[in-house]
């Protein structure tokens, strides 16, 4: 079943709208009224999410059902998991800032998410967003969720890896991008994926990094990255060059709000693990495969 399955049917019942729907049941909540279980059909998913909440002291998991037989990628499931856990912080009615990361599987979360309109909602990119070659990243979450919500977005217009260290502090004393941190602390949670690092990844294929940069971080150890920041194994910040640049909030800062991450898939295990060994995030969306392996590990 659907996890929106259940919002779908009072919706229609009611005859409301979904995102009306997933508002009057958030206020409900918030005042006491009413107590809400959400009863997984696949029981493993519930086990594998308290688990690993467990393990990780995460105040936040959801594993959607992806089993290593299915063909294709995880992405779907998680998306369609993610939309739903996305759905709940937009119903939240003292929703005021969410901020956003980038990536494909956060752009398929958001893809998947009803419409509401929240004109008030700031929406932060907390992310550099413009490659080498001066272009901007198709998968920066930002402007779509400004454009799902009807907020104003907040774009940080830098690059996610600066050409020098001198480069990244004047980019970094922009007046935006001040204003961008001052709001984010007062978000209610950020939105972000996780990549993993090697000579073909996504900071290579969206053009941030070159490859022989991807390969130098392997050199040292990265493992994945969060907001762009090189990660090893033990969830630390790589030293290197790559990471003297990078533009994106700093992670201690990122780690100061509720973080949310959504990833999944063989290539990105030892990423998300790096990321949750270090605490940078509090919650965690992933399909049924990963969260296995992230257990054994």
């Amino acid at each position: 079943m659907s996890p929106n399955r259940p919002n779908r049917i009072c919706a229609t019942a009611l005859d409301l709208s979904r995102p009306t729907v997933n508002r009057l049941i958030a206020q409900a909540t918030d005042r006491g009224l009413v107590t809400i279980r959400f009863n997984h059909p696949l029981g493993e998913c519930v086990e594998l999410a308290e688990q690993l909440s467990k393990r990780f002291s995460l105040g936040f998991c959801e594993v959607a059902p992806f089993e290593p037989e299915f063909s294709g990628s995880p992405l779907e499931s998680i998306a369609t998991v993610g939309a739903a856990v996305l759905e709940r912080y937009l119903a939240k009615p003292k929703l005021a800032v969410l901020a956003t990361g980038a990536g494909r599987t956060l752009r398929a979360v958001i893809d998947g998410a009803a419409e509401v309109r929240l004109p008030a909602l700031k929406v932060l990119s907390i992310t550099g967003s413009v490659a080498l070659d001066g272009s901007f990243n198709r998968y920066n979450a930002g402007l779509r969720t400004a454009d799902l919500t009807g907020g104003k977005h907040f774009l940080l217009p830098v690059p996610l890896v600066a050409e020098s260290p001198e480069a990244k502090e004047r980019w970094c004393s922009h007046e935006l991008y001040r204003l961008v941190q001052t709001f984010y602390a007062q978000s209610d949670v950020a939105l972000i994926g996780i990549g993993p690092i090697a000579a073909k990844c996504p900071l290579v294929e969206d053009g941030f990094i070159t490859r022989q940069e991807a390969e130098e971080l392997v050199s040292l150890g990265a493992v994945g990255d969060v907001l762009g920041w090189p990660l090893d194994r033990n969830g630390k910040p790589v030293p290197s060059a790559v990471t003297e640049r990078v533009t994106s909030m700093p992670l201690a800062t990122l780690a100061s709000r509720p973080v949310i991450a959504f990833a999944g898939g063989d290539e990105r295990v030892q990423a998300i693990l790096a990321a949750l060994r270090g605490h940078w995030i509090s919650g965690l969306v992933t399909d049924q495969q990963t969260a296995r392996q992230l257990l054994v590990l």
